[in-house]
């Protein structure tokens, strides 16, 4: 008996430890960790976020940048972290397509995180090089057919956002290009810029400003509807591929176990951010815009990752594109 009450005695105080960290919550710096590389557009979003975030929590809210195996190492390092709110991982669309493209993950997207919230749905759009001969997105997907081995696609390696839409787009076109894995899209934009590429898929957050500087050859939109940034570039079913749609969802995670009373203030904070009109005019000048109100919840944000990887397992599959 006197076993089992100091057994729970300590039980109890270690909840109410944890109720009281998680009231004071936070006491010092959070830092949220970015799987990609400084300057790319899961980065944006994220620095964007993070200072919003910081005026609502009191505490500076710090990005660093952990890229390196799609993404995967970043993730990996902040599922193993500590539960107490200070370590967070803002992350895309990878997060559920690891679950199938990695052989060897050393985590479980699914269930080795507390989800906090969607932040933003970014659209992807088609671009090319300047001098790149196809006029529109119906031509390029012709010539593509006619010199499948001599067309040149950037991607940021695998996992990425880029090699996503470059492995949907070969499949919906049933023709392989020559795929040109970067460190990263700063890199492959440059490439791009610089003619030794010739196509690329990738995020508004990256692209916009590229395609008002008519610095690229824009073809399409991945989304349904137009994008209101780019308003005269069609979408890619408007162009002629039917069911085409793909937009790069970000959210916010914890590691698995962080408290509900962080996550919540977390996901508070978040959404503050969201309707901050700072945030909201700078993700309309990249083309895109915040999650809904009724998607920002950690509840509505667990489910919908468990759907995605479920979506994307068999267009990974049918692709046949792993990594170790």
């Amino acid at each position: 008996m006197r076993m089992l009450s100091a057994a729970l005695a300590l039980a109890a105080a270690i909840g109410f430890s944890a109720a009281a960290t998680a009231q004071d919550y936070p006491t010092r710096p959070i830092t949220m960790v970015v799987p990609f590389a400084a300057g790319g557009p899961t980065d944006t979003v994220a620095r964007l976020v993070a200072e919003s975030m910081s005026k609502t929590l009191g505490q500076q809210v710090i990005v660093e940048n952990v890229g390196g195996a799609g993404g995967t190492r970043g993730a990996g390092q902040v599922a193993k972290a500590a539960p107490d709110g200070y370590t967070i991982l803002l992350h895309h669309i990878g997060q559920a397509t690891a679950a199938t493209l990695y052989r060897k993950l050393p985590y479980n997207p699914a269930t080795d995180f507390e989800a906090v919230g969607l932040v933003t749905a970014v659209p992807m759009t088609m671009i090319g090089k300047p001098g790149f001969a196809p006029k529109t997105m119906a031509e390029a997907v012709d010539f593509v057919k006619a010199n499948k081995d001599k067309v040149t696609y950037g991607n940021a390696g695998v996992g990425s956002a880029s090699h996503l839409c470059g492995m949907l787009f070969m499949s919906s076109i049933g023709t392989q290009m020559t795929t040109v894995p970067y460190q990263g899209t700063g890199p492959a934009m440059n490439d791009l810029v610089g003619g030794q590429i010739d196509l690329m898929c990738d995020q508004t957050t990256n692209t916009t400003g590229q395609i008002k500087g008519g610095k690229v050859k824009a073809y399409a939109v991945t989304t349904k509807d137009h994008v209101k940034s780019l308003p005269d570039l069609p979408t890619m079913q408007e162009s002629g591929l039917k069911d085409f749609e793909v937009a790069v969802w970000h959210g916010i995670y914890a590691p698995k176990g962080t408290p509900k009373a962080i996550v919540d203030k977390l996901n508070a904070a978040l959404d503050v951010a969201l309707n901050d009109p700072k945030v909201v005019a700078r993700f309309a000048d990249l083309g895109t815009e915040p999650e809904p109100k009724d998607r920002r919840s950690p509840a509505f944000h667990k489910d919908f990752v468990i759907a995605e990887i479920a979506k994307w397992k068999p267009v990974i599959q049918s692709a046949g594109v792993y990594a170790d």
